[in-house]
């Protein structure tokens, strides 16, 4: 019996292009993104020309290249089942509010949209989004570099060495740590008034691009911030709450240069070292499971 899509570990192009609200005459390739989420699978959208470039090659000053295709968006395909209209409402709506507090600098836009999938089970409702490419460096809040060498590799990893100047380093690297500290203080705000945070914590999930934005790319995994004394595990038993405050302070400290403030409430409390024990064993439970 074929197998839901939303069930299977990968998909590829044809998975995609056999769905019931594709068109058969799109003149669009997919492709699977090196980076996927655990609850949805991510698909380059790319012009069939830019394949056939990529895959044929162009002849430049008499050297044949192959430039990799390169998608303007991508496409999300929500793994979650979505039983009523009222659930998958709530789904987007949890979305929307990652998108007010956040707004388009801090994150990829996204526009999330229902469809009718037919798969072997008979018809139902499937989230699917259609967001916007985010080219950039990952920002990994566990990362060993510190402020002080971080924006400096970032800027170089980012600017071809014709477009380098100590000048231009400089105040590229003070422009994104201020855009950084705006990126912060948007998400303690939405903490503080709707008590939701997204998940900062996963691999992959910020991006920092070529002007200096951190922009977070995976929107789909927002978690309530309970201030109790049980550790609150998402739907796939990972301690998503309270490793994405543990990464917003290791960011805080990337971009200020200076540790975050343990007097804080939100840091008081959720990185206390007996609840980061406990958050610790529930992580390694976690990947266990998934190993």
């Amino acid at each position: 019996m074929p197998q839901d899509i939303r069930d299977k570990p990968a998909i590829r192009h044809e998975d995609v292009a056999e769905l019931n609200f594709i068109r058969a005459d799109s003149p669009y390739c997919f492709r699977r993104h090196f980076r996927q989420g655990l609850r949805s699978h991510i698909m380059e959208i790319l012009k069939r020309s830019d394949v056939a470039v990529e895959n044929t090659g162009i002849v430049v000053d008499g050297t044949r290249r192959f430039p990799r295709a390169r998608p303007d968006h991508m496409l999300r395909i929500f793994r979650a089942r979505l039983h009523t209209l009222e659930h998958a409402l709530s789904e987007i709506g949890r979305v929307k509010v990652v998108e007010d507090f956040l707004g388009p600098d801090c994150i990829a836009e996204s526009s999330e949209f229902l469809v009718d999938y037919q798969g072997p089970g008979g018809s139902g409702i499937m989230l699917c989004g259609f967001q916007a490419y985010t080219e950039g460096e990952l920002l990994d809040p566990w990362g060993l570099l510190d402020q002080g060498r971080l924006f400096p590799a970032l800027y170089a990893r980012l600017h071809k060495a014709r477009e380098r100047s100590e000048a231009h380093r400089q105040d590229w690297i003070r422009a994104t740590q201020c855009k950084g500290r705006r990126f912060i203080r948007a998400v303690k705000r939405m903490i503080a008034e709707v008590r939701h945070v997204p998940d900062l914590a996963g691999a992959g999930n910020l991006v920092v691009t070529k002007v200096g934005q951190i922009k977070l790319v995976d929107i789909n995994n927002i978690s309530p911030v309970v201030f109790d004394a049980e550790v609150l595990l998402d739907d796939k038993g990972y301690p998503v709450c309270d490793k994405s405050i543990e990464a917003l302070s290791l960011l805080e400290q990337k971009i200020t240069g200076q540790a975050a403030d343990a007097h804080e409430e939100l840091y008081r409390f959720f990185l206390a070292p007996e609840r980061r024990r406990r958050v610790k064993r529930q992580e390694e439970l976690f990947y266990r499971r998934e190993a």
